[in-house]
């Protein structure tokens, strides 16, 4: 584990000291945009029933699983190379396959009129029984710690723990699960061909969840001409953490939003990445402990949910890839 702590922070989330954590976490910010997560409170055993219900859907047949085709939620299963990441270095889609589930809103509540809310597509019972409750009750926990990880965030900015809990910006957030399925072939970056092409996350935070095998890279400067990958080890029992383009923004570029990839190295893999974001509307715009009159903001506001859709609207083929730009570029 030596090298692996060298390469990010390894925060332990489980310590009393909150203004140490929040340190820990700044630096890990300002360097790479990812650390480690141990001591969360998940346990093991109920994370390795979560991955084995996630090898049961991916291994049920292609018939069953295009019954629960992504929808214009953004809910369901996304099939393999339906997602090209990279798209000027892809000669393909992504070699991965995938399931995004949301928090589950009934048709009947008004909030399911809202974009990327409303119900789930679920696999059939009878071909998984339990499946559904195991997942309803993973992203209830990892939303939960995604919501801890958040307050460590406001401290480490000198902000008040609470800020993020104002009404309007996490209180009905656009949090996404998704179960991912990397086949046992081998992608060669050189001819274009990746697991998950180079991309940095759209929006706050993401908590990944890995098995054993490796294939996640990250490249510390993205803006380099000769970009270096550097392997990230799975550490077991913990998770990976990465700070997305929506927090990049919100922190006036103070907090790094890092260039990752994945390569498929002969043997399957799989990977459950949750996202956690802000309700649709709020706006993002800069944070007042990051910006002064030397230092002025670089983004205008922006409402979440316009960002995060043109980003999926690059990306995935089942959403509407005509739709213009609506994300303004940062004032130089």
């Amino acid at each position: 584990m030596g090298s692996e702590r060298q390469l990010l922070e390894c925060i332990d989330i489980s310590s009393p000291d909150v203004k140490s954590l929040a340190l820990q976490l700044r630096k890990a910010c300002l360097e790479t945009g990812f650390f480690y997560v141990i001591n969360h409170g998940i346990g093991e055993a109920f994370m390795e029933e979560v991955f084995n219900q996630t090898r049961k859907f991916f291994k049920l047949p292609l018939e069953e699983k295009t019954k629960v085709l992504q929808d214009k939620r953004n809910r369901g299963y996304t099939p393999y190379s339906e997602e090209k990441l990279d798209p000027v270095k892809q000669i393909a889609g992504d070699s991965k396959e995938g399931y995004y589930i949301g928090l589950e809103i009934p048709e009947t509540d008004p909030r399911a009129n809202e974009p990327y809310q409303g119900p789930n597509q679920w696999p059939s019972p009878e071909l998984l029984p339990g499946w559904r409750q195991t997942m309803e009750k993973y992203f209830q926990e990892v939303e939960n710690l995604s919501r801890r990880l958040i307050k460590l965030i406001a401290i480490s900015l000198d902000l008040d723990e609470t800020f993020f809990d104002k009404p309007g910006m996490f209180d009905h957030p656009m949090a996404l699960l998704r179960l991912l399925h990397y086949p046992a072939g081998v992608t060669n970056p050189e001819k274009g061909e990746f697991g998950a092409g180079a991309h940095s996350d759209y929006g706050m935070l993401t908590l990944l969840a890995t098995d054993s095998v490796p294939g996640l890279q990250i490249c510390k400067e993205k803006d380099a001409k000769q970009q270096v990958w550097e392997d990230l080890q799975p550490i077991k029992g913990a998770f990976i953490v990465n700070l997305g383009d929506m927090l990049e923004r919100w922190t006036n570029n103070l907090y790094r939003s890092t260039l990752h990839r994945v390569l498929n190295h002969g043997e399957e893999r799989y990977s459950i990445p949750f996202f956690m974001e802000p309700n649709f509307d709020c706006i993002v715009e800069c944070l007042p402990t990051c910006c002064s009159p030397s230092n002025p903001p670089k983004y205008p506001p922006i409402k979440s949910g316009d960002h995060l859709t043109y980003r999926y609207q690059i990306t995935h083929k089942g959403l509407d890839a005509n739709a213009k730009e609506s994300v303004p570029q940062p004032v130089h």
